[in-house]
């Protein structure tokens, strides 16, 4: 049985150690903030979305984040072009599907993205998710109207035929492959008060797994749960939403081994 509060904290180190570089590929909305993230966590950001570029910037990375937030078609195209480099140099691809099952577009767009590059993690909120697994999941702008609920058998399924690990936030965070399901308990609501709160999970995702590329589920699991924690000990220090996002950095550059190990809160479904 794993001892996930001492995976958490042995992984966090490793990003520490590492410094991984997470090639973002992102949407204008958080392209500051998750560069932020990066950096509190102990990784690396570069922003480069430029097609002339991606494939020389990515072979030197150690994880690729693609996120169709704020997309047209010549993003899409250089995500596309990402990725497939990403794939032939073994860099870990990290999706989040921003919007998947608002428009068709972006439906398309990471439909096109997952049939045409290996994706290593998917990280994203029910509604998305639910939408790429073919749940006709529910979705209003970037947001998800709805939780997985009994339909966390779609999320399995659809993590197993695509080969990839699937990680969906909420109330309770999913973390599955198609055999072994994670529940990722750590959070607070106020993550849901300000603009950039899941794009900035899927960060941690990605440090994560650029530091731990030989367990990719234990660190997409274990690096929501230590966002998580973050998330809980800066809201308990703040008056709402204005002050939360300083806070919530703070916490993620000086989270430490004792707090990891005392505060995160993962079962592993037998």
């Amino acid at each position: 049985m794993t001892d996930w509060p001492e995976k958490a904290s042995r992984l966090m180190s490793k990003v520490r150690e590492k410094t991984p570089m997470v090639h973002h590929m992102t949407n204008d909305v958080v392209t500051n903030l998750t560069a932020n993230v990066t950096l509190c966590l102990g990784a690396a950001p570069v922003m480069a979305p430029c097609e002339r570029e991606v494939e020389e910037m990515v072979a030197v990375a150690s994880a690729l984040l693609l996120n169709i937030g704020t997309l047209d078609d010549q993003l899409v195209q250089s995500m596309l072009i990402a990725g497939r480099k990403a794939n032939e140099v073994g860099v870990p691809v990290i999706l989040d599907p921003v919007g998947a099952g608002a428009t068709t577009l972006r439906t398309e767009a990471a439909k096109k993205i997952l049939d045409q590059v290996k994706v290593t993690v998917l990280r994203g909120n029910a509604g998305e998710t639910l939408t790429l697994a073919g749940e006709g999941g529910k979705v209003r702008g970037v947001d998800s109207l709805q939780d997985i609920g009994e339909l966390d058998y779609a999320v399995a399924s659809f993590a197993k035929e695509r080969e990839l690990i699937a990680a969906v936030t909420g109330p309770v965070d999913i973390v599955c492959d198609g055999t072994v399901k994670i529940k990722v308990k750590n959070g607070h609501e106020l993550l849901g008060r300000v603009t950039g709160t899941g794009c900035s999970a899927t960060t941690a995702v990605a440090a994560f797994v650029g530091a731990s590329p030989d367990e990719p589920l234990q660190a997409a699991a274990c690096s929501l749960a230590v966002f998580g924690v973050a998330a809980e000990q800066a809201a308990g220090e703040v008056a709402g939403p204005g002050t939360f996002v300083p806070k919530l950095l703070d916490w993620l550059a000086n989270i430490d081994d004792y707090t990891i190990r005392r505060r995160v809160r993962i079962e592993e479904d037998e």
